[in-house]
């Protein structure tokens, strides 16, 4: 599975039609994205939830999960991002620098590997292939 932090009016947002891409390609095989929206970073992600994914939806034709809105550093954290960051701290002692961070998880939910906000998607593809056994 890969974890991502999103926000639909970031400059990377353009990566979700990557995310989507590789969600169809690999979903028969068990892969997942979960998709967390953060509002932490230049604020966004100002909408709702609802208007989050209607937003996604529709200008990219996301169909992988997307979930409520949280927050990825500082002390209101997400328990989820908090043991990412652990497995992983990253570049910046443990801190998720931007949006667009992603998890790739293995099966037996270790964190695999992290990437910065900047790397395409479609350069994990061998990555998540390994791990699915292709």
């Amino acid at each position: 599975m890969l974890i991502v932090n999103t926000a639909p009016h970031c400059g990377l947002a353009p990566q979700y039609d990557e995310l989507e891409k590789l969600y169809k390609k690999y979903k028969k095989d068990g892969f997942e994205i979960l998709d967390f929206p953060s509002n932490q970073f230049a604020n966004q992600a100002p909408e709702s939830n609802e208007q989050i994914v209607n937003f996604c939806q529709t200008n990219y034709s996301v169909s992988f999960q997307i979930f409520s809105k949280i927050e990825v550093n500082g002390k209101n954290a997400d328990p989820l991002y908090k043991y990412l960051k652990k497995q992983k701290p990253g570049a910046l002692s443990g801190y998720i620098k931007w949006n667009f961070t992603k998890f790739l998880i293995d099966k037996s939910g270790n964190v695999f590997k992290r990437y910065a906000p900047v790397t395409n998607p479609t350069a994990i593809e061998k990555d998540i292939k390994r791990l699915l056994g292709l």
